[in-house]
């Protein structure tokens, strides 16, 4: 059985992307800082569909250039931004100040071959993914917003930050596919 040729890989992000804590992105419009932190699961339900109808779309796996992902591709990652912050989130309401394991987005995206995932698999697993993680922030107790966490690289997030950090990722992406 002869294996798929690798998907041609896309430069790393390397960015420190936590500016937008402090900023508006200048990209996508979003300003971290004003996410009121309760309204974070109803947002992420709202956006769910978006990203469904997205990777519906006919051209879903196709990357627009050499250097840019995919629909599918960004959706594959969106999915797994959503379980990866679900469980960061769990992680501070459970520990005090937990360190995060590194999650390196570029090495996963090649070892995964998000670019051979059927779109719609991804699509119903993000969907899930988006329903389990807005959960989790919906059952954030009010004591518990300024609870703290760390990144591998030192960045400090309170759950609250750690939201609102998370939700420019899942819309900034949206934007990128222009779902």
């Amino acid at each position: 059985m002869t294996t798929p040729d690798a998907a041609p890989a896309i430069e790393p992000d390397e960015k420190d992307w936590t500016w937008v804590l402090r900023e508006r992105c200048p990209e996508c419009g979003f300003t971290a800082a004003d996410v009121d932190p309760e309204a974070i699961g109803g947002t992420v339900r709202d956006l769910a569909p978006r990203w469904v109808a997205a990777l519906h779309r006919p051209g879903a796996r196709e990357r627009p250039d050499a250097g840019t992902w995919s629909t599918l591709e960004y959706g594959a990652h969106v999915r797994d931004v959503l379980r990866i912050f679900g469980g960061r989130l769990q992680l501070m309401l459970e520990q005090d100040d937990p360190p995060f394991d590194n999650w390196d987005q570029d090495a996963t995206a090649l070892a995964d071959r998000y670019d051979l995932q059927d779109p719609t698999v991804v699509a119903d697993e993000l969907a899930d993914a988006a329903d389990e993680t807005a959960a989790r922030f919906d059952a954030v107790p009010d004591d518990a917003w300024e609870r703290t966490g760390r990144r591998s690289n030192g960045s400090d997030f309170t759950v609250r930050t750690l939201g609102q950090y998370f939700l420019h990722d899942v819309v900034h992406h949206l934007h990128d596919v222009r779902g």
